[in-house]
């Protein structure tokens, strides 16, 4: 076992209970952002902030020729109220640490510790890009982080993130290859009829009616269009229309959410939804406005650098690390833009433990997880990057 001594879990907890206790929302990590710019900068890191409105990026450069490998974690919290009783608990009312992104910010605190403080036990070439990234949760900060031009303006060549995972025991790693977590797609539909009496329905065009047919014919889209070995979602999660229990609407509002693995089902089905949506309106008379928008693609791991995470994990752990169990979901992560452009593996780290009450779920109102699961987060990371540039 190679985990790091607890003087590294006590830098990494105080991170972390201080960033819990002040939680920003997307593109409004200021103070978060302060909070690193101030520790990257006190260890002599040359930053780029402001990437992204509050992103910030440090090179570390070993001087020796090789690779450049990014290590990201993401700074926002989401907008819930915090239930737990600690004491760091969030100090900002209706905003919270619900999903372990301050512990992700903490652990790539004390990886730039560890990058100045025993370099070439890890470092022995090349260069680590520490990645701080805003609006991981429905912000897209991933994508805006890759638009600046971080890619090609640091040469990198790898990337990799950890998450905090309560659904797997603290000790184990959870990795696999390919497709690890799904895509997330929001879809709105207003669908426009006549208005009228209720009790004179010939003379309308029921938006109520139509959108319950809609949305019964959603469901086709999984059970008839996709093939069942396909992991697919869609689900109507919102439909509004009327005010009046004795009239017929004009319009009715239907809001959804699209779930995919693979590519080729990223790609098929907002059309096949688009052709049945507006097919299933026109025959009942009705007009549709029909909005569809990417918010995270699939998280796909390369193989090879999936097996970079499982031979660092087994060598901080031991053999029995490795998990695939409770691993694999069809909630979304924007890493996944990384991911399509540069290979790289994205892991889970065990935070769960029973024994002292950490099993609430991500983006619970009672989150929180097992701190220890922070220096294993770092141990298994230095060895990644540590087998990543000694390789050719």
């Amino acid at each position: 076992m190679k985990i790091l001594p607890n003087h590294k879990k006590e830098e990494m907890v105080g991170f972390r209970r201080k960033i819990h206790k002040n939680p920003e929302l997307k593109y409004e990590e200021k103070e978060t952002a302060k909070l690193v710019a101030e520790h990257l900068t006190k260890l002599g890191y040359s930053i780029e902030s402001g990437i992204a409105e509050t992103g910030i990026v440090a090179l570390f450069d070993s001087g020796l020729p090789g690779k450049t490998v990014l290590i990201r974690a993401d700074m926002d919290a989401l907008p819930i109220w915090e239930e737990t009783t600690h004491n760091y608990k969030s100090e900002n009312p209706g905003k919270m640490h619900a999903c372990g992104h301050d512990g992700h910010t903490s652990i790539l605190l004390a990886l730039s510790s560890e990058l100045k403080s025993t370099p070439k036990e890890f470092v022995p070439k090349g260069r680590v890009l520490l990645c701080f990234q805003p609006a991981e949760e429905g912000g897209s900060g991933a994508d805006r982080m890759i638009a600046s031009g971080i890619l090609l303006r640091y040469k990198v060549d790898a990337v990799f993130a950890l998450h905090v995972w309560n659904h797997i025991d603290l000790g184990k790693v959870g990795v696999v290859n390919g497709t690890m977590m799904a895509s997330v797609d929001e879809f709105k539909i207003t669908i426009h009829g006549t208005s009228g009496h209720g009790a004179m329905p010939q003379h309308t065009v029921d938006p109520i009616v139509v959108g319950s047919h809609i949305v019964t014919a959603l469901q086709t889209i999984v059970s008839r269009n996709v093939d069942p070995l396909e992991p697919c979602v869609v689900t109507v999660g919102s439909f509004h229309a009327g005010n009046a229990f004795n009239v017929i609407p004009e319009t009715a509002n239907l809001q959804g959410t699209v779930r995919t693995y693979s590519k080729s089902v990223y790609e098929e089905v907002p059309k096949r939804m688009e052709i049945l949506v507006k097919q299933v309106a026109s025959g009942f008379g009705a007009k549709i406005d029909w909005s569809y928008t990417r918010i995270d693609k699939p998280t796909i791991n390369d193989p090879k650098m999936a097996d970079i995470v499982r031979r660092a994990a087994t060598q901080v752990l031991g053999e029995n690390a490795l998990t695939e169990e409770n691993t694999r979901t069809m909630g979304g992560e924007d890493f996944s833009a990384f991911l399509m452009e540069r290979p790289g593996c994205y892991f889970f780290i065990g935070s769960r433990n029973e024994t002292k009450g950490f099993t609430h779920p991500h983006h619970s109102s009672f989150f929180d997880f097992d701190e220890d699961a922070m220096p294993i987060g770092l141990s298994v990371m230095k060895e990644v990057i540590s087998i990543y540039l000694n390789e050719p």
